[in-house]
């Protein structure tokens, strides 16, 4: 006699102990693209870790467990423009106080290592961490640029490994609506690709929580969208590389922005 069904185990071997979500906020132009010199503003981070690892190291509760948050001075163009403060709530009060951005990367170290997750005089990672975003753009565009326009090299523990978490959703919808279908990864750059309030609607997660577009609020959505895939025992690998020799034709030498490049743009 059957009492019962057991829960299904949803848990799987996760190859990282922790996450980084980050949702940077940049200056910006009304229509201006990704190809812009755009400056972080905000640097918020949720820091993810399982809560549930079994002895087989078999996990699929992801939760917060501590934050970080810095606004960011700009120093190519330390003037917002309006579009910029309308689209972001971030004030020219709020960049002119804040740290430049060597500093607040100096600050989040002291944080990663206060974690255990670099070695605070080499900053090497010392635990498996990966870094998770919105789309690839955060560490992969903005991070590029502004390490060039603050005439600095990429630390260490930025070069790690970045999950895109959209791609991630946005897939794992489209092989739900076809659970039939197997769906190859030459097929994968045309399907339909979710944002953040979109991600939470097809997981069936209550809307998005704060203001979009602040970094933090979208960084805490984003942490909720990986709760539940880690809960669904969704595999959380990074597919997004990153080259931090990358260059954009507004480079000139030694961190130099080419301003006659931008007139066309």
């Amino acid at each position: 006699m059957v009492k019962g069904a057991q829960k299904q185990d949803h848990r799987v071997k996760p190859p990282y102990d922790a996450f980084l979500v980050l949702d940077v906020e940049a200056t910006c132009e009304e229509g201006t693209g990704f190809e812009w010199p755009n400056e972080i503003i905000e640097w918020p981070v949720c820091l993810m870790r399982w809560k549930d690892k079994s002895d087989q190291g078999r996990a699929c509760q992801l939760e917060i467990v501590d934050e970080f948050r810095s606004f960011v001075k700009p120093t190519w163009r330390p003037q917002l423009s309006q579009f910029c403060t309308e689209l972001t709530g971030i004030t020219q009060v709020q960049v002119n106080t804040a740290p430049t951005f060597q500093n607040v990367l100096k600050m989040f170290a002291r944080f990663l290592a206060n974690h255990g997750l670099i070695d605070p005089k080499s900053g090497r990672p010392i635990q498996r961490f990966c870094w998770c975003s919105d789309g690839p753009f955060d560490i992969r565009d903005f991070v590029v640029k502004q390490c060039f326009i603050s005439k600095m090299p990429m630390p260490l523990w930025l070069k790690g490994d970045i999950l895109d978490v959209r791609k991630v959703v946005s897939v794992w919808a489209a092989a739900s609506s076809n659970p039939d279908t197997t769906i190859k990864p030459s097929a994968r750059s045309h399907i339909r690709s979710l944002n953040i309030p979109q991600q939470l609607q097809v997981l069936g997660l209550p809307a998005f929580q704060g203001r979009l577009h602040s970094g933090i609020d979208d960084t805490r959505n984003i942490a909720r969208v990986m709760t539940e895939l880690a809960r669904r025992g969704v595999r959380l690998e990074p597919k997004t590389s990153i080259n931090p020799k990358r260059r954009w034709n507004w480079m000139g030498k030694s961190g130099v922005v080419l301003e006659h490049t931008l007139m066309s743009q």
